[in-house]
């Protein structure tokens, strides 16, 4: 029998209160209520596109905006991600998907390689989806290839509709991440000829 790979983080600042209870090894099934309606939208769409289980709830300063809160989001995810990772034994280490949404076609390419770094190629044409400031999409992402020390680059390659653009950006990150943490029982230990990735 296969070890589920799950975690669960708590963070509590003066600014916000989020919980991330992840299982990696899913089927798709969440649980989120941030009090960021468009950061519920988006993280329903990566749990299911990665086939992770997760409950995620935050409760935040939204009354000021919603930076706090994504951003304290990106910082819990990363953190449960890379501890239900464990020793990362046997995994792939890295993954690509390209995810087109209707005129929008996003690459998320990643690598689970203890080195965090985010190259983020998009512009949006519009600086809001509905109450959403579009540039937290870059601040949520920065932090969580910090947090869970992958190195992530995204690259939205083409597109007109700024919600589009950024659903494909999500679902893509997702399918990349599950490729990614893929078991191959023919990488023995660790996936790096150094022999570490801790």
């Amino acid at each position: 029998m296969i070890k589920q790979r799950n975690a669960q983080i708590e963070r509590m600042t003066n600014e916000t209160k989020v919980y991330v209870d992840i299982n990696l090894d899913g089927e798709g099934k969440a649980e989120i209520e941030t009090g960021v309606p468009f950061m519920d939208h988006m993280l329903d769409l990566f749990t299911k596109h990665g086939l992770f289980n997760a409950t995620i709830t935050a409760n935040g300063d939204t009354h000021i905006d919603d930076h706090h809160t994504t951003e304290d989001i990106g910082i819990v995810l990363g953190q449960a991600v890379k501890e239900a990772l464990g020793d990362k034994k046997s995994i792939k280490r890295y993954g690509n998907a390209f995810v087109p949404m209707d005129d929008a076609l996003a690459q998320v390419v990643i690598d689970i390689s203890n080195r965090p770094h985010l190259e983020f190629r998009a512009q949006f044409p519009t600086q809001k989806v509905g109450m959403f400031d579009t540039e937290l999409v870059h601040e949520f992402l920065w932090k969580f290839a910090l947090e869970a020390r992958m190195n992530v680059h995204v690259i939205v390659h083409y597109g007109a509709n700024t919600h589009h653009m950024i659903e494909a950006i999500f679902k893509a990150l997702a399918r990349a991440i599950d490729e990614a943490i893929t078991i191959d029982d023919r990488v023995k230990g660790v996936p790096s000829t150094k022999g570490l990735l801790t």
